[in-house]
């Protein structure tokens, strides 16, 4: 028979986490005299296991109480030997000198800023979180388009304003924004943050997109065309780059096209450049006249072109990754691997890609 009271003054005796623990086994364990008596209780008549029942239960919550304090009381005095007697010389040497890097992401946006200034493009910027107004209905998506049903957006509370608000589902807003702030001609690319209920390998709730957009007198497709072939070469870095503009639909331009890059496989994956096949890297087209209207500009004075692409896309393209999520992990081996040294930046003259 196991006296509780030596059980309990054994566990607040035990001077390290090696004999409490052998305290629990010989206690709680398969074969403790806890495990035991509790076994017992199927033996007992109803009037006596409701008479012993609570008994054994409270030397078991008894037991395990008293080595959960003890546990606890060890630990502490452990941390605060360590801590008394342990230094850290900081005057040491680092065991390898910390280094930052760039992010892909980042890394890409500098390129595209770098490409497009000496194209004549300005960089533009927006609020992330944009009016309904300036997210769909100006780029002509009323309130019952069905263009709206394409983009999972988040709305947002009411603010008091009146104004329906969203994480903006593009960077298009940016585009309405610029053209009433300056007029026309202009020549701005947009990049930015986006946010769509989405997640897989190839899409996350938050990712990047650059759009570009171009307001002048007599533009044409053949603009656009020539744009996005020297900005795909000048990214790239090759002058093997094909492309085909497929129609298609956008609510905010018309004509809207699809544009294809050629692609060839080397290393055992799949590049930009060359002539095996085909994928889909932009939307762009010939900016709707609403959307000119839109921002108080006269369409039968301007004209322009838009064009819009995943930013996080041109990297993985570029940079060999496959998998999108990765890019929001903080695996410092992940951006160890893929970032970019801070001083390289990116210039034309000596190729965009650090």
């Amino acid at each position: 028979m196991h006296d509780l009271d030596a059980t309990l003054q054994r566990i607040a005796a035990a001077s390290d986490l090696t004999t409490l623990d052998a305290e629990r086994v010989a206690a709680l364990g398969k074969s403790g005299w806890v495990t035991a008596l509790l076994k017992t209780l199927g033996q007992m008549s109803p009037e006596e296991r409701q008479v012993r029942g609570p008994e054994i239960q409270g030397q078991r919550a008894a037991v395990a109480d008293a080595i959960e304090a003890r546990k606890t009381a060890l630990e502490t005095a452990e941390l605060e030997r360590k801590l008394a007697t342990e230094r850290v010389d900081l005057s040491l040497p680092a065991a390898e000198t910390p280094r930052g890097s760039i992010h892909p992401v980042s890394q890409v946006m500098d390129e595209l800023a770098e490409i497009f200034a000496d194209l004549g493009f300005a960089v533009a910027e927006g609020p992330e979180i944009e009016s309904d107004w300036y997210n769909f209905t100006a780029l002509n998506m009323p309130e019952t388009h069905p263009a709206r049903a394409m983009h999972d957006t988040f709305y947002l509370e009411p603010d008091g304003s009146g104004e329906t608000r969203v994480l903006r589902t593009h960077t298009s807003p940016v585009q309405i924004r610029a053209m009433q702030k300056h007029g026309a001609p202009i020549r701005v690319i947009a990049p930015g943050r986006v946010y769509r209920s989405d997640s897989d390998a190839t899409h996350t709730p938050m990712f990047h997109q650059v759009e570009g957009l171009v307001i002048d007198r007599n533009i044409t497709m053949g603009h656009l065309k020539w744009t996005l072939e020297t900005f795909l070469k000048a990214f790239f870095e090759r002058d093997d780059i094909a492309i085909r503009l497929r129609p298609s639909y956008f609510p905010f331009t018309e004509p809207s096209a699809e544009v294809d890059v050629g692609w060839s496989m080397e290393n055992g994956r799949r590049v930009v450049g060359g002539s095996e096949g085909w994928m889909e890297v932009l939307g762009s087209g010939m900016v709707h006249p609403k959307v000119i209207a839109a921002a108080g500009l006269d369409p039968d004075e301007w004209q322009g072109f838009a064009f819009g692409t995943g930013i996080d896309r041109l990297a993985m393209l570029k940079y060999g990754m496959n998998d999108l999520r990765q890019f929001f992990d903080g695996d410092l081996r992940w951006l160890k691997h893929y970032g970019f040294n801070a001083l390289s930046v990116p210039t034309l003259s000596a190729g965009v890609g650090a």
